[in-house]
């Protein structure tokens, strides 16, 4: 079989809707060149993951590639991906360059291609994200370990967003919580708490194809007797003072419609973590959760992004 490389030059911004974009077209995964991995500063060294080539990088801004099957609908489907970023637009989102390019590769190349760019990565205090094909042994007896096979999955768990909601799992999750994922996409923050000792975790995205990448990532680290996965538009449905702890790794724009539907679902004094939110936001989104009745008891930075604890009051 033959595979067309898609490669869009954009911004940080944009990384996580044009993901998305690419996800529901038909892409199993994306490969994100970001020359900040060139100069990144790590807690831990592995040594493969140093061996990046700056040629495969740009010099500005970012390249989200993806992989789709050619066949008589490529073109239709590039052109409805084209559209469905410079919809972006309208809610603010700056695509940047916004070049994109295709490019044909076969089946073999397709298959190893994105691996280059996946290694054994400490995120946090306690955890460590591991691609399923590596062997890694843990540097610590309290580290623990997410296996995530990005071919399946929505994103490595490694992105600036996604490390700071695991971050904030840390200091919040405690043994016997509830806690509730919104937008779970490769299901890695619910893996994230179950293995912190939440006793309930629900698991819930819009997507389909993400809820099947969820169930098989969630399986994959043997914590499906507490993780549940469904699919569910935020949190329509989910009953009142249900959760000690919601996470949504998802964009502000998102975070600020439904932070009323939080504060109804997360009990008193319980959690909010919200992330995916660029810094140019982070006043409005501060602002939003304080008027459905949140203190914001931290924000966390991380590159562009921004990460907010509140806590219901």
């Amino acid at each position: 079989m033959k595979w067309s490389e898609l490669s869009i030059h954009t911004t940080n911004e944009a990384i996580e809707p044009i993901s998305h974009i690419l996800h529901e077209a038909g892409a199993s995964g994306v490969v994100i060149e970001d020359p900040f991995e060139l100069t990144k500063e790590r807690q831990d060294q592995f040594g493969e993951i140093y061996q990046l080539n700056p040629d495969d990088y740009p010099e500005e801004g970012v390249i989200v590639k993806a992989y789709l099957p050619v066949n008589s609908f490529l073109g239709e489907t590039v052109d409805a991906i084209k559209e469905s970023i410079n919809n972006l637009i309208i809610h603010n989102i700056d695509i940047g360059i916004n070049k994109v390019t295709i490019s044909e590769v076969n089946e073999e190349e397709w298959a190893t291609a994105w691996k280059k760019y996946y290694h054994p990565v400490k995120i946090s205090e306690k955890f460590t994200i591991v691609p399923t094909w590596e062997i890694y042994t843990p540097v610590s007896s309290d580290e623990l370990i997410i296996e995530l096979d990005p071919g399946m999955a929505f994103g490595t768990g490694t992105h600036p967003t996604t490390v700071m909601c695991i971050q904030a799992l840390e200091r919040t999750v405690r043994p016997g919580d509830r806690v509730i994922d919104v937008g779970t996409g490769s299901g890695v923050l619910s893996i994230a708490a179950a293995m912190l000792g939440a006793e309930d975790v629900r698991a819930y995205d819009l997507d389909e194809v993400a809820v099947t990448s969820a169930r098989l990532n969630i399986k994959l680290n043997k914590v499906s007797e507490k993780v549940a996965t469904s699919q569910n538009n935020l949190l329509d449905g989910v009953e009142e003072n249900s959760a000690d702890v919601v996470v949504a790794n998802i964009l502000a724009e998102v975070i600020l419609r439904f932070t009323d539907d939080v504060a109804h679902v997360v009990k008193p004094g319980g959690t909010f973590i919200a992330s995916g939110i660029i810094q140019q936001k982070k006043d409005q989104v501060k602002e939003g959760l304080i008027q459905s009745g949140f203190e914001i008891t931290e924000t966390i930075l991380m590159e562009d992004w921004v990460a907010i604890i509140a806590k219901r009051v």
